[in-house]
Parts: structure tokens; sequence; C-alpha cells
């Protein structure tokens, strides 16, 4: 069981420091959830699976990302665009979003 807390919560804008992209936050693991087949082929860098991983809409692009907790930072740029955006969230509060049926 991992005993660290995430730094980054749902809604919140992120940056990826290796691959320079811009994004939002769309779910938490606490540690890795993926197959242990994907980690092996995509995940090179070999970040720890005990420590939080983030699911990220990327911006202006239409994928999302699964991505481990020492590749992000925050992003204060600003909005992201992606097709799915309005599935997971209402509103942008001008430093993140604000999750749909969230209480304001």
């Amino acid at each position: 069981m991992s005993s660290h807390r995430a730094k980054f919560g749902v809604g919140d804008v992120v940056h990826h420091k290796k691959f320079d992209y811009r994004g939002v936050v769309v779910d938490v693991d606490a540690v890795f959830q993926g197959e242990d087949a994907w980690y092996e082929q995509m995940a090179l860098s070999r970040p720890p699976k005990e420590r939080p991983w983030y699911r990220v809409l990327v911006d202006r692009a239409d994928h999302t990302t699964y991505v481990a907790e020492r590749h992000l930072e925050s992003d204060p740029g600003g909005p992201v665009r992606h097709p799915l955006l309005d599935d997971f969230f209402d509103d942008f509060d001008g430093s993140r979003y604000v999750r749909k049926g969230a209480l304001h």
C-alpha cells in the first residue's frame, strides 16, 4: 500500500516535463493500475509503480495518456482543448477545471 499522497487532483492542469505537452487530470490512481506488459513497453524510464499515476486529457489532441507523477508539474497556462472535456467537467475557473456535478 502506498503512503504517498497525490500531488495533483482531478481538474488540475498539468505539463509533462519530458514530452512537453499540457493536459488536464481526469483520474488519479494512488499506485500504477495498468498492465505489466504496457509498463514494460511504454514506461521506458521505469517510473515507480508505487507512486501516483494520472489519466490526462492531452491539450489540442483527441487522446489520453497515463502518466507517472514524477513526469508532471503544475501548468498555469490556462484552459486546454480536448473533445472529451465536457464529459468530465462543467467549467474552468481560471486555474483548474470543475468536475461535472460538483458543488461550486
